[in-house]
């Protein structure tokens, strides 16, 4: 609007210095005749464009002389307003909560400043614990900027832990397409309400976006994808999930842990086992080492071999020394578990190898180490030195300690006098 009134403006100029440098080469200074109540006027047309220049000059210095005081209250009201706004995200970032809802609220009667000062007013309301106070100035957008008024309202239910009516704000029609931040908070709805797999079909809108950050988003690649494995109905749905996924993903560990602790409440028990071995085969992970022995997936003498060779590469793994013990025991094996137990608190398995050695003393009614195992499982846990077993031989005695001491720094460990 700006442009064609400008444009209009030196139209009518230059036709008016046109027709001035036309009489004025043709010596024609035009003749005006104005007849009005019974008397005729005469003038130049020169003299005519000049009185009627000097009249539109008088009148608009008196518009300027006469809405002054309202220009300088418009201007006064305006400095009142940016001032309480500025104030008031001051106060709400200090932690002054009442002093800005208060500030914020009154900014709200600007309209350029509505958005960001009611937005702000509730999450004042909202961190001083009234939320209903919250809802009230988010309502008074009415249908004024809905996206901002659907994002606010989002935020707010996603920190109270309301995700579904999170998502029922953001899916507003009013609000529709949703910017970057509405993306953001959708997604996060999603994996909040038990739709991980919706969540995570909008990484890549979010990456296009540029929605949130690189770095958390590959963070939330994975703990989504982990999250819809885990959400799997059935066996077909979780075979799909897992398949499209990206290669890098599907060597995450706790992407694979997901799987296959889905695979194993499926009775998918193969395809949990593969899944295990192959990330493990890839990159090893003590972690997964150990769910190989936790998880319920049967074929106990496949996956002892699988460990056995795995133990030739990781001598030194107390997970994998855990993970053989659980699979001897199942074969009752107990000598050899025994022997695996030992090993891995020599490598500082810690607290559940304690269990697992103390379990396997119970069943075989030997109520004595059963009890010191316990009593170490909780000194494990608490940090506290360990106590050695009395019939064991210095050697012996050397493993059962050695998860509980310090070490020097060749990592091996000090011995109590």
């Amino acid at each position: 609007m700006n442009l064609f009134r400008n444009l209009l403006f030196w139209i009518a100029l230059a036709v008016l210095g046109a027709l001035l440098a036309q009489m004025l080469i043709t010596h024609d200074h035009g003749f005006v005749l104005v007849r009005y109540g019974g008397y005729d006027y005469t003038t130049t047309l020169v003299r005519a464009i000049g009185i009627g220049l000097l009249v539109v000059l008088v009148l608009w210095l008196l518009w300027k002389l006469l809405s002054f005081p309202f220009r300088s209250w418009n201007r006064r009201r305006d400095r009142q307003s940016r001032a309480r706004l500025g104030d008031g995200l001051d106060a709400l970032h200090q932690g002054h909560y009442q002093r800005a809802e208060k500030l914020l609220a009154q900014a709200t009667d600007d309209p350029p400043a509505e958005a960001p000062a009611r937005v702000a007013a509730a999450h004042a309301a909202w961190a001083r614990g009234d939320t209903t106070q919250a809802r009230q100035l988010l309502a008074g957008f009415g249908e004024r900027h809905p996206a901002s008024r659907a994002i606010a309202e989002a935020e707010l239910a996603i920190a109270d832990g309301r995700p579904t009516d999170a998502l029922v704000a953001l899916d507003a029609p009013a609000a529709q397409p949703l910017p970057p931040r509405g993306l953001a908070l959708r997604a996060e709805a999603f994996a909040g309400s038990g739709q991980a797999a919706q969540a995570y079909e909008m990484l890549g809108a979010l990456r296009q976006q540029q929605a949130l950050p690189a770095a958390r988003l590959d963070e939330y690649e994975t703990r989504w994808a982990a999250a819809a494995l885990r959400e799997a109905a059935d066996a077909n749905v979780l075979a799909d999930r897992w398949e499209t996924l990206s290669k890098r993903q599907r060597a995450e560990a706790a992407v694979v842990a997901a799987y296959a602790d889905r695979g194993a409440a499926l009775r998918w028990e193969e395809a949990a086992t593969r899944s295990l071995e192959q990330a493990l085969d890839t990159r090893w992970d003590e972690g997964l080492a150990e769910r190989y022995g936790l998880l319920p997936l049967g074929r106990v003498e496949h996956r002892r071999e699988v460990a056995e060779r795995w133990l030739q590469a990781h001598p030194s793994s107390p997970a994998l020394l855990l993970t053989l013990a659980r699979l001897a025991q199942e074969q009752q094996q107990w000598a050899q578990a025994e022997d695996y137990l030992h090993r891995a608190l020599a490598q500082g398995a810690g607290t559940e190898a304690w269990e697992a050695l103390a379990r396997g003393y119970e069943a075989r009614g030997d109520e004595a180490r059963a009890r010191l195992c316990y009593r170490n499982a909780l000194r494990s846990a608490r940090g506290e030195p360990i106590e050695a077993f009395a019939d064991r031989d210095l050697r012996q005695q050397i493993h059962d300690q050695a998860a509980g001491e310090d070490r020097d720094e060749h990592g091996l460990p000090r011995l109590r006098e």
